[in-house]
């Protein structure tokens, strides 16, 4: 798609996952860097499956699929509700990760005509209060820089902190802004080799973040 942040071999694996049954909605930064936003790169596709306990044989079905368009496929970890995968070709490597999510989605996907197929995405608001809901489990830049974005095109922070606990029901918008006040943002920007001026204008962000989760969770 016209100037996408996706690179060739994700989009030869999206097309080839394209008609698999049960079907799949694709989140995360995949959705925003091929969609959305078109923002920033990322070398993940998540795949969700939603209203499904377990991933049960779908793992297998994927690996056979892959395989099939002579990709490298390589297990890096599994559970019930997580499969994640090393998927190599055209020079190139992919990290894709099946999800198993009990609850339904909050807004039904978008779809995208892809060449000869058609994609499901999940929404932006949809994205932003799984970013939201993911910030508090674990502190990567990629997830705040997410936020930042989707939050500056437009998105609803009030609306994202209400919906968060239909997805993890220990989230509140105190909480959240707690584990982000604690987070050594600058040890994380060093990390990911973060300019001073990108950090910089990030800890802004995250101040102004704060501020508004505050708000939010004690708006008298």
């Amino acid at each position: 798609m016209s100037g996408d942040r996706l690179t060739p071999l994700q989009w030869r694996i999206l097309r080839a996952l394209a008609s698999l049954d049960p079907a799949w909605t694709l989140s995360g930064g995949a959705a925003l860097a091929g969609f959305h936003l078109k923002h920033r790169p990322t070398r993940d596709l998540d795949l969700f499956w939603r209203g499904r306990k377990d991933l049960g044989s779908i793992p297998r079905t994927v690996e056979t699929v892959l395989r099939a368009e002579e990709l490298a496929v390589h297990v890096l970890q599994t559970a019930p509700t997580f499969y994640r995968l090393s998927v190599a070709g055209d020079a190139e490597t992919c990290v894709v990760d099946l999800v198993a999510e009990p609850a339904a989605a909050l807004e039904p996907p978008m779809t995208f005509p892809v060449a000869a197929v058609v994609l499901a995405v999940d929404t932006p608001h949809e994205i932003l209060v799984t970013k939201l809901c993911t910030l508090l489990s674990r502190a990567e830049i990629r997830d705040l820089v997410d936020v930042q974005a989707l939050l500056a095109a437009g998105g609803d922070l009030d609306r994202a902190c209400t919906d968060a606990p239909r997805k993890d029901t220990g989230f509140s918008a105190l909480t959240l802004s707690w584990v982000l006040n604690t987070t050594d943002l600058r040890a994380m920007a060093k990390a990911t080799g973060l300019g001073l001026e990108e950090t910089a204008a990030l800890e802004r962000f995250r101040s102004s973040l704060i501020e508004r989760l505050l708000a939010v969770a004690s708006p008298e």
